[in-house]
């Protein structure tokens, strides 16, 4: 059985929960232990832990988890109905394909049970193996990742925390429709691989651009399956990480805002957090940035893709030679642009399709502007 792949919450933990009051996250959340596997008809979201960094050769020997979940646990849940379990973690096999097969099978199985899995692991390669869970799933899968490079590698390099986007890409089945970063600084990133985004349509946000305005990423995580956070993102003083230096990065406040986005997308079906430096205070903002995306949940509005188009307002826009049309929801005000199915052999969408827009991208278009993302995304549909 998949589960047989997860190693029970050690007794220590569980001591230390029983000391919590009743008031605490960790009194709410159901435990995998050595005596009792939780009910996953009664879970909505599963805490895993991945001890896996092989991927990153300036990682910790071991990874430690312990303090990640004691900083956690500790917080106090918001007004929260949702049922929580941590199901323990995944231990590192003979070879990291090894527990990438563990990881895909493991997240796989919860995905069908309609249960959002948040990983805490160690390098960010084992993105590759999330995405992967998506081959049963018999859809396409929008990747977005919080990082500040894009992980592109040479062709011939073993898969690695800087390279495994090239492998997502490359390797088939080619179930990527979509890869959107945010928050990468140029200075880490060469002039071809910034040229690479742009010619396979992806998109991409600066620090600069997602610090300056934030709300400009919520479409952006309103239309993603898999959200990957790389810790090394955020800036030092504000992570605790002084093992792998960043003078700049995202703030606090910021990771946890863009979290909460993530949680509170009807469509995010999977979300990693990785690259932890093993910094007592990074376990700090970990568990914050758990805590948001949680609490991000919880205010999930079943709109699109599950809602019904009666509940939202058409707008029309003519343009020169197309016609644009918007969905607006009469429930949260958010915006939607249509992308028309377009007859061919090699069309990645079956039909039309809504993709998540902000309203400066509906006057962009009354301006006679087509905004960008659209075109990206209907480039993506043709070839």
């Amino acid at each position: 059985m998949e589960f047989d792949f997860l190693q029970p919450i050690s007794n220590e933990m569980l001591h230390w929960i029983e000391e919590l009051s009743s008031q605490h996250l960790g009194s709410k959340v159901t435990f995998h232990t050595d005596k009792d596997f939780p009910d996953l008809n009664k879970i909505k979201i599963a805490v895993i832990g991945v001890l896996e960094n092989r991927g990153d050769e300036n990682a910790a020997v071991s990874i430690d988890l312990f303090p990640v979940r004691k900083e956690l646990y500790n917080l106090f849940p918001g007004n929260w109905n949702e049922s929580i379990a941590d199901l323990g973690d995944i231990l590192a096999g003979n070879s990291t394909a090894d527990t990438y097969f563990a990881l895909r099978k493991v997240t796989a199985a919860l995905i069908k049970r309609k249960i959002i899995p948040i990983v805490i692991g160690g390098s960010q390669d084992l993105t590759y193996a999330l995405y992967r869970a998506y081959d049963d799933l018999e859809q396409m899968v929008n990747l977005v990742s919080i990082d500040s490079k894009f992980d592109f590698g040479k062709e011939n390099n073993e898969i690695s925390c800087d390279s495994y986007l090239s492998k997502i890409i490359i390797e088939e089945p080619n179930n990527l429709f979509n890869y959107c970063n945010i928050g990468y600084q140029t200075y880490y990133n060469s002039q071809e691989e910034v040229d690479l985004v742009e010619k396979l349509f992806f998109d991409s946000y600066r620090l600069g651009e997602i610090s300056g305005n934030i709300a400009i990423a919520e479409p952006v995580f309103r239309d993603a399956d898999l959200v990957s956070v790389d810790l090394r993102s955020i800036k030092s003083s504000d992570s605790g990480n002084f093992t792998t230096f960043t003078p700049n990065g995202f703030n606090g406040k910021e990771i946890c805002s863009l979290s909460r986005y993530a949680g509170i997308s009807d469509k995010v079906s999977l979300f990693g957090i990785f690259n932890h430096s093993g910094s007592k205070h990074e376990s700090v903002l970990i568990a914050q940035i758990v805590w948001y995306f949680i609490e991000g949940f919880h205010y999930r509005s079943n709109e699109y893709p599950f809602g019904n188009k009666d509940n939202y307002i058409k707008y029309m826009v003519p343009l020169d030679e197309d016609e644009l049309v918007f969905y607006k929801s009469d429930k949260t005000d958010r915006w939607w642009i249509e992308i028309p199915f377009i007859s061919g052999s090699h069309n990645k969408l079956k039909r039309n399709t809504l993709l998540p827009c902000s309203y400066d991208e509906y006057l962009e278009a009354c301006n006679q502007e087509i905004p960008e993302r659209w075109w990206k995304a209907q480039r993506k549909n043709i070839i």
